[in-house]
């Protein structure tokens, strides 16, 4: 399955729902079953990244982000944090905002509902652990619900949320130019824009263009008037 070119939503009382377009298509849906995809009542814009944390894309991101007084939230995986949670305490210290990506960068259609609980326990566990945070806010891996997944997130008390728009960052063959010009395509308040700080499930050193295409997205939404705020914002 391509990187991120799925996004399936979980439909209550269905064994399994999925939406095999780029989430843009899928708002209607999304809202439907009541997984943001945008932002509520703000003019701004919530950058968020997955897959890390990453020993060298992350610093380099948070540097970035340092620099341009910006804030993000950082959906990360369980077992990454658990190789380099310093660096995921980096994040958290930056004062950046964390969410929980799962234990296993898997894709949740293949995995038993009693198996993906243990792995949302342990992906807590290990992330409030490293960051001295509680994170509420979960995405999971590839964009992709299952009914049982979305049933076990709100069970927790969890937000979900997915995004509106993208860098697709995570290819060989991206420029920070064509990363940054999809990501801020028709920007305006209440986006939510999903790019990576790590290569750990995608092209290697993928993270390299994703830092190089940032302040070109600084600068469009800078040019805008739109602040960087924190996810949580799509609540």
């Amino acid at each position: 399955m391509p990187r991120k070119t799925v996004a399936a939503i979980g439909l209550a009382g269905a064994a399994t729902w999925t939406w095999p377009a780029p989430l843009p298509l899928v708002p209607r849906i999304a809202e439907r079953l009541g997984i943001p995809c945008r932002l509520a009542g703000t003019g701004g814009v919530a950058l968020t990244f997955d897959d890390g944390p990453h020993p060298q894309g992350t610093p380099a991101v948070l540097e970035a982000l340092e620099a341009a007084g910006a804030t993000a939230t950082f959906f990360l995986v369980g077992e990454q944090v658990a190789r380099w949670p310093e660096i995921a305490a980096q994040i958290a210290e930056a004062g950046h905002e964390v969410g929980i990506h799962g234990y296993l960068h898997r894709l949740l259609l293949r995995r038993r509902v009693s198996s993906l609980a243990s792995d949302l326990d342990r992906a807590y566990d290990v992330i409030a652990a490293a960051t001295g945070s509680e994170p509420t806010l979960y995405r999971p891996p590839y964009g992709v619900f299952s009914s049982g997944a979305l049933r076990l997130v709100r069970q927790r008390g969890w937000q979900p949320l997915l995004w509106s728009t993208w860098g697709r960052d995570w290819g060989a063959r991206e420029t920070p130019e064509a990363i940054a010009g999809r990501a801020v395509r028709r920007l305006g308040g209440g986006d939510v824009v999903l790019l990576h700080d790590a290569d750990h499930y995608s092209a290697p050193d993928s993270w390299r263009r994703t830092v190089a295409a940032l302040p070109l997205i600084f600068g469009v939404a800078g040019a805008l008037g739109l602040p960087f705020v924190p996810a949580s914002h799509s609540r």
